[in-house]
């Protein structure tokens, strides 16, 4: 597989918002097929690593929704988005700022770990399976503009994270567990979906 020609195939797949914000790269000596950082509200163009070698072992349609639902993930999840945690995270760093003018040591130990709190549950939303849920809907979305039914969609995205997980040698994580039944229901292939509680 010549990596500049799929490189150029993706950005065809991809909607105009993930062209505009991602940037596909080779990265042959990764363990893993496809791999992202959370994205940065000031970096222009979200990185997005593949190893070609195992990429190519993926069909092409198992290839077009892993790398939607990637596009979709790093569009939909935004970090930086004001919420109760962007609001600890700041009260804590200005806590942080005074009492460390102040001096007063516990004061200030009191505020940074506010701040160190807020930061790692911004972190962990961003990588929540409700972000993951919302974006393979959003993958599924796409990919029927791009020709694929809403059930072939689901279901090679189903086969993709399965392939995956094999291609890497790993077993899946309860994330990936709860996708695959989500997407199970989606394809038609169970009439047991998701709870709501995890949506």
């Amino acid at each position: 597989m010549n990596p500049d020609l799929e490189i150029r195939r993706l950005l065809d797949v991809m909607p105009a918002s993930g062209r505009m914000r991602t940037k596909v790269t080779s990265k042959p000596e990764q363990p893993t097929v496809i791999s992202t950082r959370s994205p940065l509200p000031w970096v222009q163009d979200q990185p997005i690593m593949i190893n070609f070698g195992l990429w190519q072992r993926l069909s092409q349609p198992q290839r077009d929704l892993v790398i939607l639902h990637t596009v979709s993930w790093l569009t939909t999840s935004n970090p930086f988005k004001p919420n109760l945690y962007q609001g600890l995270t700041l009260a804590g760093v200005v806590g942080a700022v005074v009492e460390g003018v102040q001096g007063d040591v516990i004061g200030l130990l009191v505020a940074a770990g506010l701040s160190a709190i807020a930061v790692t549950q911004i972190w962990r939303t961003s990588r929540s399976l409700q972000t993951e849920l919302a974006a393979d809907e959003a993958a599924i979305y796409v990919a029927q503009r791009r020709g694929y039914t809403e059930t072939e969609a689901a279901q090679h995205l189903l086969s993709a994270i399965n392939a995956i997980a094999k291609l890497e040698g790993t077993s899946l994580k309860f994330n990936q567990l709860i996708r695959c039944q989500n997407l199970r229901s989606l394809a038609g292939l169970s009439r047991t979906g998701v709870p709501e509680t995890y949506k």
